[in-house]
C-alpha cells in the first residue's frame, strides 16, 4: 500500500478507484459541501512539520493564520489543496490575551481537533507573538499550548495540555470489525494491553500489537476501514507495540480524513495517554514516549506526560517550517 500519507491520491490495493471516501473525521456530521465565497482572496498557508527538527519527518500540517473571511466549503477546499492530513485555521483572535479560535480540515471533512496541526500552529504563534501560554478555543474546548524556544538553535517547542481524557474497553463487534478491515487476528495482539477506545478530544480505537513485525506490516482496506470508523466515530485506529513501559512505537490509519496514514498524531498520543491511565499502567507522574512515521519514511518523536491525578495529557513536540 502507498506510503506517502500527505497525497490524497493515496490508494489500497483493494480500492483501484482510490480513496474517494467522505464523511466525518472528528466527532462530527458528514461534510457538507456549500459552495464556496465567490471571488474571496485566500490569505496565506504556512506549511510546518510537527514532532521532528528535519522538515522531511514528522507530520506536515498547514496553518492559516486569518481565516476569519473564509466559509466552510473554502476551508475545506484550502485542506483539500494542501494535501496534507490536516490544515489548522484561526477564525478569531485577540493578541493580546493571545487567545485564539481555531478551526482543523482533513482533505475531506472538519475534524473537531487535531494534535500535530495545534503544535504547528501554536510554534507559527510563538515565532510571531514571542514564546509563551497561548489558549485555543476548539471544537473540543479550551486548549492550553505552552511555547518554549531554545536558546542554542531557535527551535520552538509546544506542549498542549489535552481536553480531559477517558478510554473504555472496545466491544466485541467494534473489535471484530476493525481487524477484519486491517487483515489482523487475535493473535496478533497483545493480550497484556486489551482493545480500547479511548478520547482525548476525538475517540480512538487503540489496537496493541504483539510484535514490532506486525506493526509494520501494514496493508489494509482503504473503504473498509473507513466505513468502521464512520460508524463508530472514530478519527484514527491507534496501532502501538511496547518496546518498553516507557517507550512505544506506533501507526495511525486515517482513512475517514483521505489519507491512508499520518505519520505523528497528537491526539492519538493524548488519547493513549488516558488509556495508560485508566489500565493502571501509570501509578505515578511519568513520560511515554513515542516514536511515530518510521514506517512510512517520516520519523516522529511524541512525548507524553500522564499522571493518575490528572485526566488531561499533555503533549509535546516541535514544528519546523516546511519549504
Amino acid at each position: 500500500m502507498p506510503n506517502d500519507t500527505n497525497d490524497t491520491n493515496d490508494t489500497n490495493p483493494n480500492d483501484p478507484n482510490g480513496a474517494g471516501s467522505t464523511g466525518s473525521a472528528g466527532g462530527t456530521s458528514p461534510v457538507h459541501r456549500p459552495e464556496s465565497s465567490a471571488g474571496a482572496a485566500r490569505p496565506e498557508t504556512l506549511r510546518f512539520s510537527s514532532f521532528t527538527h528535519d522538515p522531511a519527518g514528522g507530520n506536515p500540517a498547514g496553518v492559516v493564520l486569518d481565516a476569519s473571511g473564509l466559509d466552510d466549503a473554502t476551508m475545506l477546499a484550502i485542506a483539500a489543496e494542501v494535501g496534507y492530513s490536516e490544515t489548522a485555521f484561526v477564525t478569531a483572535a485577540d493578541e493580546t490575551a493571545r487567545r485564539f479560535r481555531v478551526r482543523y480540515f482533513s482533505p475531506l471533512a472538519e475534524v473537531a481537533f487535531c494534535g500535530h496541526a495545534t503544535v504547528a500552529l501554536a510554534v507559527a504563534l510563538a515565532e510571531r507573538l514571542g514564546p509563551g501560554g497561548i489558549l485555543l478555543d476548539t471544537l473540543a474546548g479550551e486548549i492550553p499550548v505552552a511555547t518554549t524556544v531554545d536558546s542554542a538553535d531557535g527551535t520552538f517547542h509546544a506542549t498542549l495540555t489535552s481536553a480531559p481524557t477517558r478510554s473504555r474497553p472496545a466491544t466485541g463487534p467494534e473489535l471484530d470489525a476493525a481487524l477484519k478491515a486491517l487483515g489482523w487476528s487475535p493473535d496478533d495482539l497483545d493480550p497484556a494491553l486489551p482493545p480500547h477506545v479511548a478520547f482525548g478530544g476525538v475517540d480512538h480505537l487503540i489496537l496493541a500489537a504483539g510484535s514490532r513485525e506486525r506493526l509494520a506490516d501494514l496493508d489494509y482496506d482503504f473503504d473498509g476501514l473507513a466505513e468502521v470508523m464512520r460508524r463508530h466515530d472514530w478519527t484514527t485506529v491507534h496501532l502501538v507495540w511496547r518496546e518498553s513501559p516507557e517507550h512505544f512505537h506506533a501507526r495511525d490509519p486515517f482513512p475517514v480524513g483521505g489519507v491512508v496514514e499520518d505519520p505523528a498524531t497528537g491526539a492519538a498520543a493524548a488519547a493513549f495517554g488516558g488509556y495508560l491511565r485508566t489500565l493502571g499502567l501509570v501509578t505515578a507522574p511519568a513520560t511515554v514516549t513515542i516514536r511515530q512515521g518510521e514506517d512510512m519514511g517520516r520519523p516522529s518523536d511524541l512525548r507524553i506526560d500522564v499522571s493518575p491525578e490528572d485526566p488531561r495529557t499533555r503533549v509535546t513536540g516541535q514544528a519546523v517550517p516546511i519549504g
